[in-house]
């Protein structure tokens, strides 16, 4: 998933994104390559695959698949590691959370927080408001995925006992509860911290309950440092939104914070990761060659001088994410 973070010069960008040309009807392949790395189709490309990809916002769904690869590896020699229901588990993980983004936007829209000028509707389009699909399309769609995920949630009880309905259920509530009326987690700054737990423990630690039927406290432990660096990546999309969400009186993390110290936060996550490696490493939870993600220092200091300072007035050229900024720089480190 992580690409080089871009240098200093404008063309840095084109080398991060794809760069299609929007005079040219793509290729569905090429379309999707588009829409995964840039999160928008390029002009022309209205194939099914395509439009239902940039509905779910399955540019981010590498994180995801990545909290599952990483229990899958922790997984794969253990006592009683079953890949069938190992893959099971990490399908059902990437199902949920594309219905989860999906509900994501038709709360924020219904509730009035996605607007045509807030940043959701910037980067790329809003379902809803683009015209893309219907508030109740959207609705009947997130719940065939979650019906999906059920008879999912049911194979894996069934395979691997009670527990798997816990890290299920609890995923859920965070999940739908960052921005469902009522609980709005992100607004009680209580994003942030949510998705530290499902994308650290509750994905990783559940993926490898179902591959093995166990769960030693190390592989929680594991968890810890990918975990932060999924929470870096929403800090940098909050401390994006900062300005828009103010004003919504949507108190995320970054708000209460305010820029800068949130920028700092931000940088400390990144640099935790790395700490919570060597840390894990030395103290066994970690076999020695998880020391390899040290590798991925070049990204961090590639990085740095962008969370260091202001984001830019205006985004440079060929930058298909504005007016997200921190957030494109945190997942490419990631």
């Amino acid at each position: 998933m992580p690409r080089s973070c871009p240098q200093s010069s404008p063309n840095g960008w084109r080398r991060l994104f794809v760069d299609t040309d929007a005079r040219v009807k793509p290729n569905a392949l090429g379309a999707w390559r588009s829409v995964m790395a840039t999160c928008n189709a390029p002009a022309g490309a209205d194939d099914f695959v395509t439009r239902w990809l940039v509905l779910t916002r399955a540019c981010v769904q590498p994180m995801t698949l990545t909290a599952a690869a990483l229990a899958g590896l922790l997984a794969a020699r253990a006592p009683g590691f079953n890949a069938g229901l190992f893959l099971l588990a990490a399908a059902g993980l990437l199902i949920a959370h594309g219905a989860n983004n999906l509900l994501n936007d038709v709360f924020d829209e219904r509730l009035g927080a996605d607007t045509a000028d807030y940043p959701r509707a910037l980067y790329a389009p809003h379902p809803v408001l683009s015209g893309m699909s219907s508030r109740a399309a959207m609705v009947r769609a997130a719940l065939l995925l979650n019906f999906a995920d059920l008879a999912i949630l049911m194979a894996l009880v069934v395979a691997r006992g009670w527990p798997i309905a816990v890290f299920a259920l609890a995923g859920l509530f965070v999940s739908v509860g960052y921005a469902a009326p009522g609980l709005r987690l992100k607004k009680r700054a209580l994003g942030e911290p949510g998705v530290f737990l499902v994308w650290g423990p509750l994905m990783v630690g559940g993926t490898y309950f179902s591959a093995t039927g166990h769960l030693p406290w190390q592989v929680l432990a594991d968890s810890i440092p990918y975990g932060l660096l999924c929470t870096a990546v929403l800090m940098g999309k909050h401390i994006d939104k900062l300005d828009w969400d103010r004003r919504l009186d949507v108190r995320t993390l970054p708000v209460r914070l305010g820029e800068a110290r949130a920028r700092n936060l931000t940088r400390g996550l990144m640099v935790g990761f790395y700490v919570a490696v060597v840390v894990l490493v030395v103290v066994g939870a970690l076999p020695v060659p998880a020391l390899l993600a040290l590798l991925g220092l070049t990204r961090l200091r590639q990085a740095w001088p962008y969370l260091r300072r202001p984001r830019p007035a205006k985004p440079p050229p060929d930058f298909p994410v504005w007016p997200l900024w921190y957030a494109a720089v945190t997942f490419v480190h990631t």
